[in-house]
């Protein structure tokens, strides 16, 4: 897949800034990191599963995407399915943490880009039941 390729993968899923940033940093000394990054990205972002797909498994879920600003956080578990909306993301499902403990619900994905959350580059998937005894741990 092309740069461009991926980064169109992306774009529904990485902040204009972010994504700015992002390509500058593919042009620079580090280049190949960035490039390679990229493509990790977007390699999850089109194998997560979307909408329902993990319904029923509760804690055992997976966190494939990880939102942050200030002190706040999405840890986002499935994308849209795009169903009966036309193409594009519209939600994601995923735990909202806002500093209070959170919250499982459907996340707008353009809402918070709106917002200038960033997407968390350097996040490895766990499941909701690791990130909960992370927090414990802290």
């Amino acid at each position: 897949m092309s740069l461009s390729e991926t980064i169109e993968t992306l774009r529904p899923f990485i902040g204009v800034d972010q994504l700015a940033c992002l390509r500058t940093l593919c042009r620079g000394e580090e280049g190949e990191y960035f490039r390679t990054k990229i493509g990790e990205l977007a390699a999850l972002v089109s194998s997560m599963p979307k909408t329902y797909e993990q319904e029923g498994l509760g804690d055992r879920a997976i966190i494939h995407l990880h939102y942050f600003v200030g002190g706040c956080n999405w840890y986002i578990t499935e994308k849209d399915k795009g169903d009966n909306d036309g193409p594009g993301q519209r939600q994601a499902f995923g735990l909202a943490d806002l500093g209070y403990g959170g919250e499982l619900g459907y996340i707008s994905i353009s809402e918070l880009l709106l917002a200038g959350v960033e997407l968390d580059l350097y996040w490895k998937p766990i499941t909701l039941a690791q990130l909960a005894q992370k927090k414990e741990d802290k």
